[in-house]
């Protein structure tokens, strides 16, 4: 009995030692850059880019297969910051593919009927409900994608702007950024 636990813990040593070794010998280094454009996209996941979430844009961006201003929730202070990064010129959004008012979803509760395809299609997970059961926002988590209104088979959810007050107000990024005199 006691020849059997040692023989397994032995196997188990043998197998970790071998496992350790393997994820240090084949470790795949990230790109560092897309690492960093990645962190300046606002990880909302919403594809309004034409990517599927912020990683493949950022690795699209990388590659220069995707311009830096694709990024509508990212808004002209996003295309600033990637620019700067990347050392590029500024570059306005395209026609029609500016940021919109800041928006967020609202659930008709007497029309809701609990199919969870919303729930699914939320990639911030701003929906809260169970199945054959009410839905409702998380207001707070909300980003304004929209993309919880094309699966909702009774049309439920629409977009409510919010209107601009002293809570959800910041300044705008400077068209010309103020550099510092050294």
């Amino acid at each position: 009995m006691i020849s059997a636990l040692l023989v397994m813990v032995g196997i188990a040593l043998l197998l970790g030692a071998v496992l350790g070794y393997s994820a240090i010998k084949f470790k795949i280094e990230g790109n560092p850059l897309v690492e960093k454009i990645d962190a300046v996209l606002p990880q909302t996941q919403c594809g309004q880019c034409g990517y599927p979430g912020c990683l493949p844009y950022a690795e699209a961006i990388a590659k220069g297969e995707a311009d830096i201003n694709l990024c509508p929730p990212g808004g002209e202070e996003g295309i600033h910051k990637l620019a700067e990064l990347l050392g590029v010129d500024f570059k306005p959004f395209g026609e029609g593919k500016g940021p919109r008012a800041k928006a967020v979803a609202f659930i008709d509760e007497n029309t809701c009927i609990g199919c969870t395809l919303c729930l699914q299609a939320c990639p911030v997970d701003a929906i809260v409900g169970a199945a054959k059961q009410m839905h409702t926002i998380i207001a707070s988590e909300c980003t304004g994608c929209e993309l919880c209104l094309a699966p909702c088979p009774v049309d439920c959810i629409s977009m409510q702007t919010l209107p601009e007050n002293i809570s959800n107000w910041k300044w705008q990024y400077p068209v010309f950024p103020i550099k510092a005199i050294k």
